[in-house]
């Protein structure tokens, strides 16, 4: 079996993961940190080969604090081909005239965020860590994870043994590696699932993005390249299989009706994919020798668009931990960087948590009284531009 010593430890390539990578090769350059990457999926198509990017293609809002971390990576330039702009994001309840409307000109920048196919996404994160000198373990899986002095080790499922001073799991919290290493999770279901499409709609989305509260739960319409919208709608529990089930023609009267007429009429559907919905926190985002990012520390209700951005400033917080660590001769595991990291992380975590979860919260009791308030509120934020200017620099990713 072969053996190798690394620095880092990077447990799952996908988005968080390749990010991570990205962000670490200041380090790898400057100070030699070996870092390794494990992802269980291979990495698919050719780097050369031409991006056809599908009409149902998944889709992640990147706030504009988040287009600034890829835009000191350098990677801005390469992701923003296939990037739509949000120029106004669009807030509303169905059957309340309040409305709030935030818009990139008031806010004084180009975008309030943007949309990028997960797949441009990746590619693009992918062609970076090729240009850097990583150990690449692909496709592979960490079968077993032990804590030793000085990290952990790591026994691979391609035959290789890794000896790392710290490990990051990055792997969605799926590979179960938090549960055997004994680290509990906070988790909250939401009673809900998030149903997810490619749409089409009858005329230029003009980069309105949507938020829309209805009594069946919370939808959201992200801006892609052309007249596509991507759809996140939410819904109760088991609800979701009728809707699931529909032909397109029924499934688009159906959205059309609980939508609304605002962005034109939907006119075509793509694949739908369907997964429940929880709130979930790592009680242990580090110990000695590990760090946890992404949605494997913390998952969040989608239509607040949050949960990427979240775990990116996660990402870049760790790096700047690390190169702090090493300036002062520190081991990148060690516990005083693992403290300084989550230091950095606690109050966004938890603000993050607290604005998304009881937006959805609010918005989900059912009483007249409450109705009347939610919909005085949305008028009054839309006439107030402090309040407005907060809630855009939170939209944004720029005020934690």
């Amino acid at each position: 079996m072969a053996s190798e010593s690394v620095d880092i430890a990077i447990v799952g390539g996908g988005l968080v993961g390749a990010s991570l990578g990205c962000a670490l090769a200041p380090l790898i350059r400057r100070a030699g940190l070996r870092v390794a990457v494990i992802e269980a999926a291979p990495l698919g198509e050719s780097r050369t080969a031409d991006y056809q990017p599908s009409f149902d293609a998944r889709a992640s809002a990147i706030a504009q604090g988040s287009r600034r971390h890829f835009a000191a990576l350098g990677l801005w330039p390469a992701l923003a081909r296939e990037a739509t702009a949000i120029g106004t994001i669009h807030v509303s309840e169905r059957g309340r005239l309040g409305a709030v409307r935030l818009t990139a000109a008031e806010m004084g920048v180009e975008a309030l965020g943007y949309v990028l196919p997960n797949a441009w996404l990746g590619r693009v994160l992918h062609e970076r860590l090729g240009e850097l000198p990583l150990r690449w373990h692909c496709p592979a899986t960490v079968e077993s994870l032990t804590p030793r002095d000085g990290g952990h080790r790591l026994t691979l499922s391609d035959g290789h043994t890794l000896d790392a001073g710290l490990t990051v799991l990055a792997d969605g919290g799926r590979s179960g590696l938090k549960e055997r290493l004994g680290i509990d999770s906070d988790a909250t279901p939401y009673e809900q699932s998030a149903l997810i499409a490619t749409l089409e709609v009858s005329r230029p989305h003009r980069g309105i993005a949507y938020e829309r509260f209805t009594p069946d739960g919370p939808l959201a319409l992200l801006p892609m390249p052309g007249r596509r919208m991507e759809l996140v709608w939410t819904h109760e529990q088991g609800a979701e299989q009728t809707t699931l089930a529909l032909s397109d023609g029924d499934f688009l009267a159906r959205l059309q009706r609980a939508f609304g007429e605002r962005a034109g009429r939907f006119t075509r559907v793509g694949r739908r994919h369907v997964y429940p919905l929880s709130l979930v926190t790592a009680r242990e985002p580090v110990r000695p020798g590990l760090a946890v990012l992404g949605n494997a520390a913390h998952a969040l209700h989608p239509v607040a668009g949050q949960g990427f951005n979240l775990a990116l400033r996660g990402v870049m917080d760790l790096v700047a931990a690390l190169e702090h660590g090493l300036a002062d001769g520190l081991a990148p595991g060690e516990m005083a960087v693992m403290q300084d990291f989550e230091a950095r992380r606690a109050a966004d975590r938890h603000n993050v948590i607290r604005f998304s979860d009881g937006l959805i919260r609010l918005f989900g009791i059912d009483h007249p009284l409450l109705s009347h308030a939610r919909a005085a509120g949305l008028v009054g934020l839309n006439l107030v531009g402090p309040l407005r200017r907060t809630l855009a620099r939170r939209a944004m990713g720029v005020e934690r």
